[in-house]
């Protein structure tokens, strides 16, 4: 089977990785956690997920009929490194809702045109109407961490995105708008482990680019911009919820329980939402470099 960039990440499993990083993938039976410091030895149970994602999902489904009938407005931003979960995660948010009322914004890289504009200007022109949910997957943030990391953008522009984000969300909810902020943050093992699949899944091969490749060389670029961005766009009006993200299964949970638990919506069920785990779900203090 041909591979995607002819290969070049099994190349850089082989002749590139950190030893420690090759070695735990090498030694991880199917469903290990690989990072030593995750807060948990073991996936979550596939039976415990099931049965709290269901749970979780039918108070989305209530979330989303208030919405609707109040005209709230709910955005929900999607960040981290590549094979964080970002995309799942939102799938798992969308599963049981109306599409109509709940729709995902993932932009292009800016057009010529858009290019020429201020920078928020063509994410502002997708936040939602009353009665909307809507889900970026990646956002502005790429000014702070991926523009940065490959130099697409200035420093001088950075800084003064840097500038601006702030007020920017600061607007965003005096107008009454629930934000919430997410970063995925999964370990280094665990993303080579995650490439290494796509790259042999002819279903999943879609899923990479060339960013992800050269990416794989810039983790300590990554890491450096990373930690710089959530503690300088971190706020009382918009504040970032990091999710230790190298189990799958227990992102998707606490992510949906964070926005569950932060609305008061009609008829909400606090026991089948669930306490929030903060050893996996907790603001920037929780980020690990």
């Amino acid at each position: 089977m041909e591979l995607p960039f002819d290969g070049a990440i099994s190349r850089y499993f082989e002749t590139e990785a950190p030893a420690f990083v090759r070695n735990a993938i090498r030694r991880a039976d199917k469903g290990d956690i690989l990072e030593a410091d995750y807060p948990h030895s073991e996936r979550l149970p596939r039976k415990t997920y099931e049965k709290d994602l269901e749970e979780l999902q039918v108070e989305l489904v209530k979330l989303q009929a208030w919405v609707k009938r109040s005209g709230a407005r709910v955005v929900c931003v999607f960040e981290g490194r590549d094979a964080a979960g970002k995309g799942g995660t939102i799938k798992r948010f969308r599963e049981y809702l109306n599409p109509r009322g709940a729709r995902v914004v993932a932009l292009p890289k800016p057009s010529d045109t858009e290019a020429t504009q201020w920078y928020f200007q063509r994410y502002i022109d997708h936040l939602p109407a009353g009665g909307e949910i809507v889900f970026f997957d990646r956002s502005w943030y790429n000014r702070g961490v991926v523009e940065h990391v490959f130099g697409f953008c200035t420093d001088d522009e950075r800084e003064h995105f840097f500038r601006q984000v702030k007020g920017v969300e600061r607007m965003l909810a005096d107008e009454g708008i629930h934000l919430f902020k997410f970063w995925l943050n999964v370990g280094r093992a665990e993303q080579l482990r995650r490439f290494l699949k796509r790259e042999s899944d002819p279903l999943k091969q879609w899923k990479l680019s060339r960013i992800d490749v050269e990416g794989l060389r810039k983790w300590a670029d990554y890491t450096h911009a990373i930690g710089e961005t959530l503690f300088r766009s971190h706020s009382d009006p918009a504040p970032w919820t990091v999710i230790r993200s190298d189990d799958k299964r227990r992102a998707r949970v606490e992510a949906i329980r964070r926005v569950l638990s932060a609305i008061d919506y009609d008829r909400k069920d606090e026991k089948a939402i669930g306490a929030q785990d903060q050893a996996v779900c907790g603001g920037p203090e929780i980020w690990d470099a």
